[in-house]
């Protein structure tokens, strides 16, 4: 049994969806990140010391990262495919997609959404038009994988971190210019949004926008 600690929305979205399609028994933990601010709590930072979510508990063990907890997910679930097999290139490139979105696009996430981060209450012009522009270059690039190799990250099959790519694609629907007016970003969302596992995870989070 897991135990997902999770805030509706936001980055335990993907370990969320990894565990639907896998169909592994687990339970839900809300963390309220916003009025109560639970991350914030002596409990909670017991569990997972930056005061973020998703917190997962694996037999007993609490883990965090949202890209580590795919990955692990995925490596205890073979049976799932939400991972390619050991040893091969399709491996290889998974791990390398898995981790640039998290390194690359996540992190300048944060910029975006929490400019206190870099001391200030809202970022001046300048630095949100440069955050900005380094999250369309995140799109330019992968619109040029998917329009030459998709129709997902890794070709014609779909894998996990096509979960962890459309849930990035959602933060972007309030920005100026949303993943989705990428053509090929936008055909591969529809893809995993018409996918069982999305649409019960919005049931379950009470989820509307997209």
């Amino acid at each position: 049994m897991y135990t997902l600690h999770y805030s509706p929305g936001t980055a335990s979205m993907v370990v969320h969806l990894a565990l639907l399609e896998i169909g592994a028994p687990y339970q839900l933990k809300l963390v309220d990140i916003s009025d109560k601010r639970e991350q914030d709590s002596a409990d909670y930072r017991k569990l997972n010391p930056g005061g973020h979510v998703p917190t997962l508990l694996i037999d007993g063990r609490a883990v965090y990262e949202s890209g580590a907890l795919l990955i692990i997910l995925a490596e205890r679930h073979p049976e799932a495919k939400l991972i390619p097999p050991p040893s091969t290139p399709e491996r290889d490139a998974w791990l390398q997609w898995t981790v640039f979105l998290s390194n690359a696009l996540m992190s300048t996430y944060r910029l975006w959404f929490y400019p206190g981060e870099l001391g200030h209450q809202e970022s001046p012009p300048e630095i949100r038009a440069a955050v900005q522009r380094k999250i369309e270059g995140i799109w330019d690039r992968l619109e040029a994988q998917l329009s030459a190799h998709g129709p997902y990250l890794l070709g014609a099959e779909f894998s996990g971190v096509d979960l962890m790519l459309t849930m990035l694609m959602r933060w972007s629907r309030n920005m100026p210019r949303p993943a989705t007016e990428w053509p090929a970003l936008k055909r591969l969302a529809d893809r995993v949004r018409a996918r069982p596992s999305w649409k019960k995870l919005y049931e379950l989070e009470g989820l509307t926008e997209w």
